[in-house]
């Protein structure tokens, strides 16, 4: 049974860059302007139609979540003035962390120098603290695309501008200041902008979690939005990559992505060491003491909880039960697996069909940097074009979080995200030989989970994985908050900004002539 919404095309669709330009700038870019006219017939439900206690209908899955009517839009609803010519001044931030962690710091980024009517100097992405990769901003993203699409809402250099005058050239040296995590806006309005009108620019750094989430401002979340799908486009050449593999896996059919999140680093985090050899313990022991706050963690409590992560064999029992066979063909997006192929082989046992971007495209551009920021790049972009993504450890996994907000935004593309807490007590009655109703019983678990359909964010569910409602909107809204902006709006934030220029103009003008005057 296929449900109505938003249909997959497979094979080949356009050559080059051009291909998934189409893909996202027709199917993303255009929602900026609120010309995305998908309509979909549904209630907002985490679950799929009327489904029994324990069936889940797979056909169903490989199509998007029903919307309730509701569709992407970050574009401005209210009065949003375009940024004045004299600003305070400049706005310098370092953002540390992996590709998906410095992705969200952009965006609060472009917020914090809206707030503070900041020139935003274009953001450093920290080279050394994780990939050990010096590509930079401009090795990553497409530079002149991020300004001209931010042009409404913030002034951005790609350098702070040396100043001239009297004949001599002077550098403006940036005060260096470290935000607290998670600050409020008010910090920015006050302690930051005193900073920066003192010295003429301000360094934060570092620049992770240093902008509180939760804002009581729709208009601010919505320029993260602009910021996070429609401004922060990778260089051509990652697209290219990204959309040869996609391409690839589109033509034998429908694929799943899966972010196998089995990797040292989160299993040393997560304290889940017992199942591991005891030289594989002492490895992990190690690189916890090494990289996180010492902390007294129980195995058998943690996994109880659903504090681990699954381990392959776990994720492919969960697809089993929930109806997936092996005929299944799954992208998996992961580093290292931690273990080796003793973990992976139950896995590869009942999901045979794997692909990664290695083995789906050797070209020597990405094999020389898969493990660096690239590679992670177009990972994120064939799991965000996959018709099912599945995290399989998203609580602080910034790439599955950052990607289920980017899914839910693409058109409520299909995930599967298991309830670990919910599916704890289940694994462990297998372990103990309790295999009667297993199947059963994950499948009630997985049915009260959402599939990437519209649903309210509850903490700590982060607005990068959910933006709903701020950026969404309905065009016959019962409340007339969620209303959908004008057709038009690009036209009117064009007109704001050339009316700025103008009345610029006309002052330069004005006080032009009045020095001819007094001469």
């Amino acid at each position: 049974m296929r449900r109505p919404g938003l249909h997959r095309q497979h094979g080949k669709q356009g050559g080059g860059s051009k291909g998934i330009y189409a893909k996202l700038t027709v199917v993303v870019v255009v929602l900026l302007i609120c010309t995305f006219s998908v309509f979909f017939s549904a209630t907002i439900s985490g679950n799929r139609g009327s489904l029994e206690p324990s069936e889940i209908n797979v056909e169903e899955l490989w199509e998007s979540a029903k919307s309730g009517g509701w569709r992407p839009s970050s574009a401005p609803r209210s009065d949003w003035p375009p940024p004045p010519k004299e600003t305070n001044g400049y706005l310098r931030v370092r953002c540390n962390g992996g590709l998906n962690q410095q992705r969200s710091a952009i965006c609060n980024a472009v917020l914090a120098a809206r707030i503070m009517n900041a020139t935003l100097v274009l953001p450093e992405l920290d080279a050394n603290s994780f990939w050990h990769d010096d590509s930079g901003f401009q090795g990553i993203y497409d530079v002149e695309h991020f300004i001209q699409t931010l042009k409404y809402d913030v002034r951005i250099v790609e350098s702070i501008p040396e100043i001239h005058k009297n004949g001599k050239t002077k550098k403006i040296k940036a005060h260096q200041i470290r935000p607290p995590r998670d600050a409020p806006i008010s910090w920015y309005t006050t302690v930051a902008l005193k900073k920066m009108k003192e010295h003429g620019a301000i360094y934060l750094t570092p620049f992770s979690h240093r902008l509180a989430e939760e804002i009581d401002n729709a208009e601010y979340q919505r320029l993260r939005c602009r910021v996070n799908y429609h401004a922060l486009r990778f260089k051509p050449n990652i697209m290219r990559l990204s959309e040869s593999i996609v391409d690839k896996l589109r033509a034998r059919g429908h694929f799943m992505s899966i972010h196998l999140r089995f990797e040292m680093d989160m299993l040393a985090f997560a304290g889940c060491f017992d199942i591991f050899s005891p030289e594989e313990q002492s490895v992990l022991k190690k690189y916890r003491k090494d990289n996180f706050a010492d902390k007294r963690l129980v195995y058998n409590e943690r996994r109880a909880i659903g504090k681990c992560p699954l381990t392959p064999e776990e994720v492919g029992l969960v697809l089993r039960a929930v109806g997936f066979d092996n005929s299944t063909r799954i992208y998996l997006a992961a580093g290292e697996l931690f273990g080796g192929e003793r973990f992976m082989k139950p896995f590869r046992d009942l999901f045979p069909r794997l692909e990664n971007h290695s083995s789906v495209d050797s070209s020597e551009e990405l094999v020389a940097n898969t493990r660096g920021l690239l590679g992670s790049a177009v990972d994120y972009m064939v799991c965000l074009l996959s018709d099912i993504f599945m995290p399989t450890y998203d609580g602080p996994s910034n790439f599955a979080n950052n990607l289920l907000g980017h899914r839910l935004y693409y058109g409520f593309r299909t995930t599967i995200r298991p309830d670990r807490k919910g599916l704890a007590p289940i694994f462990i009655d297998r372990e103990n030989g309790q295999t009667a109703g297993f199947e059963q019983a994950v499948r009630r678990v997985m049915l009260k989970t959402n599939f990437g359909g519209p649903h309210k964010r509850v903490p700590p569910e982060s607005f990068y994985t959910n933006s709903w409602p701020e950026c969404f909107c309905q065009m016959s809204p019962s409340n007339p908050a969620d209303k959908c902006p004008p057709d038009n709006v690009l036209e009117i934030l064009e007109s704001q900004l050339e009316n700025e220029v103008n009345r610029d103009l006309e002052a330069l003008m004005e006080t032009n002539s009045t020095r001819r005057t007094e001469i």
